[in-house]
């Protein structure tokens, strides 16, 4: 992939999309193509299709997705399983059927089943139950990494998986109800600041473990593995720095500055014990992270005090 290469990144305003389209443009990529919904709806067949035949793109980054944490996934399951369906069956097919040279398909650390031995090999996949607060899109992603390893394995069609942990970060989606836990408690914590309670209630019991990785180390991953690897088989992207709830939600105090007594309601679903990935595999690639956890906080309390609060003003 060189520097004048056709890229496109589709979902390019999204919590990842946008953090990829920083990383390529830092990186000296200078022909980007990008989309928004208004312009190229990725759940239609006919309008992929078009975009593809017109613009011929070299390499696909995909994105693009309906995305969201418990609550999200409790309550909109149709959604989550038709519309990633959808769109990663209309990009995946078009970018083969338009000679695009490489796509990078990214999934999540939700495909592995949940009684799965942690921590969780790229190798284990299928091998169990998934979890069912997200089993619809878990069944989607898994549809998509089978649908790029059966037209590497047919056509030799260049399809990269990328399985990444638990994300936040800039352009993250901070509606308290259907966000993921760090862009919902970074909500929850300054809304209690603002309005001096001093007492917040979070689902579960606040002792499950995640690895939570900063999304721009994942977009330094995905283009990392862009130039050096072409397996079909999945591959894992994490930091391996698990934390509990409780801890995420006790550092996203300190970083917003505000100090409250937690309440967990343990009637509501907490999710698997633990999600650690083995990341022995792109660690033997030469990747490693390098934003720690408290600097990631930081910068996207920064960034949500500036955009989304304003956004919430208006």
């Amino acid at each position: 992939m060189k520097s004048d290469s056709k890229i496109y990144v589709a979902g390019h305003t999204g919590l990842v999309g946008s953090s990829i389209l920083r990383c390529l443009y830092n990186h000296g990529y200078t022909n980007i193509i990008v989309k928004d919904h208004s312009q190229l709806d990725l759940i239609d067949t006919h309008q992929t299709n078009q975009f593809f035949s017109e613009h011929k793109p070299e390499y696909v980054f995909l994105a693009a997705a309906r995305v969201g944490g418990i609550v999200a996934n409790s309550v909109y399951p149709a959604e989550f399983i038709y519309k990633n369906l959808m769109i990663q069956t209309n990009v995946i097919h078009a970018a083969y059927s338009y000679g695009v040279k490489k796509l990078l398909f990214l999934g999540s650390s939700c495909i592995y089943p949940k009684e799965a031995p942690k921590p969780l090999k790229e190798e284990c996949l299928l091998s169990g139950h998934l979890e069912g607060t997200n089993e619809p899109y878990a069944i989607a992603k898994i549809a998509g990494i089978k649908m790029c390893q059966a037209y590497n394995k047919q056509y030799g069609f260049n399809a990269i998986c990328v399985m990444p942990t638990n994300l936040y970060g800039p352009n993250d989606n901070f509606d308290e109800m259907t966000s993921h836990v760090v862009p919902s408690l970074i909500a929850k914590i300054h809304n209690a600041k603002k309005h001096n309670q001093t007492k917040i209630v979070l689902w579960g019991n606040g002792k499950v473990k995640r690895d939570f990785m900063y999304v721009d180390d994942l977009a330094d991953a995905c283009l990392f593995l862009m130039l050096n690897y072409n397996d079909p088989n999945i591959i894992n992207v994490g930091t391996g720095e698990s934390i509990t709830i409780d801890h995420l939600a006790r550092t996203i105090m300190d970083v917003c500055g505000h100090k409250a007594d937690i309440n967990y309601n343990s009637f509501m679903p907490s999710g698997v014990p633990s999600k650690d990935l083995d990341l022995s595999k792109i660690h033997k690639l030469g990747w490693h992270h390098k934003i720690d956890l408290k600097n990631g906080l930081t910068s996207t309390y920064q960034w949500f005090l500036q955009n989304y609060c304003k956004e919430a003003q208006t």
